[in-house]
């Protein structure tokens, strides 16, 4: 195969991969939130309150993340559930926050539909709660979202906040949008602060 025809098979995957991504930002439902100012990459947001599951994993933040996705799923779709048992629809994003060193909880957001009175219950060491609104300092980013690359988010983030006089009300969380088989460029990843509100 010529250079080419190699050229052409790369735009031909990339296009197949971004319309995939497409579809999927189309049919995930994720969290309405208002955009209250933009600066590139930056963007300050006031959320609603969020209805989550959540469960926390102590270890490295990788194999928390995997042992916490494996739990929140099986809650989701059921697996720990008496057969016939109600399924709710994954969302994005995916949430992770580390609440003290070396524990790492990952949260998922319900469907909007649901509320805490609603939503199936859930197992003992799976926490249903409500996430109070609050304001948001965003930044976006492509990528695996690796250790080296939230951090360095974070302390562009932290450093924009400082520019604009924001305070921060809370610890950096991490927001993944995507399945692990969607390549890296196409991934969207965000790192959030909760901002201090007068």
């Amino acid at each position: 195969m010529n250079a080419g025809r190699w050229i052409a098979a790369g735009i031909g995957l990339a296009a197949v991969g971004a319309a995939a991504v497409y579809a999927q930002y189309r049919q995930t439902e994720q969290p309405d939130f208002a955009l209250v100012s933009a600066d590139e990459d930056f963007e300050l947001r006031d959320y609603p309150s969020l209805v989550v599951a959540e469960v926390s994993h102590s270890g490295s933040r990788e194999r928390a993340s995997g042992a916490s996705f494996r739990r929140l799923a099986a809650y989701i779709f059921a697996q720990d559930r008496p057969a016939g048992g109600e399924k709710i629809a994954m969302t994005a994003p995916v949430l992770q926050d580390e609440t003290q060193p070396g524990e790492w909880r990952m949260r998922f957001v319900m469907p909007s539909k649901y509320t805490l009175e609603t939503l199936p219950s859930a197992p003992a060491d799976i926490a249903l709660t409500q996430v109070p609104a609050r304001r948001m300092a965003a930044i976006r980013f492509s990528g695996n979202g690796g250790g080296r690359d939230l951090a360095l988010m974070e302390a562009r983030l932290r450093d924009w906040m400082m520019a604009q006089g924001l305070m921060p009300a809370g610890e950096a969380e991490f927001a993944f949008y995507d399945a692990p088989m969607v390549p890296g460029p196409l991934r969207r990843n965000e790192v959030l602060i909760p901002v201090a509100t007068k």
